[in-house]
């Protein structure tokens, strides 16, 4: 099997000159807790978890609201995206994908064709293949 067989190819992503506000609220609507980043060409150029943005908006909890919301609207992407992202080709096999997650502790790995984003292989899809019975 390889990954094209199990990624997910209708990928949520953002650029990088999109605001914390945006990428919060494509989480919280499609319930996902990882968006790639990518350049006005499709490629790949960063990946964002969930963790990221808890990371990145920790201090403003404190804050007054209003604060919060001004930081979250004004605060870019990529000033807390990891630029440096392990990735798989639609070819790899499943199995070598899914060593690196487990060794890595990867949640998901964003599935590149060159670096043009095709589509994300993410926890949540090896456990529906072991749900489904594939």
């Amino acid at each position: 099997m390889n990954v094209a067989d199990l990624m997910t190819d209708s990928v949520f992503s953002l650029g990088p000159e999109a605001s914390l506000r945006e990428l919060q609220e494509l989480m919280w609507e499609h319930d996902i807790r990882h968006v790639p980043i990518v350049d006005d060409r499709g490629e790949l150029v960063g990946l964002v978890s969930q963790r990221d943005l808890a990371r990145a908006t920790d201090g403003t909890a404190t804050l007054p609201l209003s604060a919060r919301n001004d930081f979250l609207q004004s605060t870019k992407i990529v000033t807390v995206m990891t630029e440096e992202v392990a990735t798989a080709e639609p070819t790899d096999d499943i199995r070598v994908a899914a060593q690196t997650m487990f060794e890595n502790k990867y949640g998901c790995l964003p599935v590149v064709a060159g670096r043009r984003l095709v589509g994300i292989l993410t926890e949540s899809d090896f456990v529906r293949l072991l749900a489904e019975g594939d």
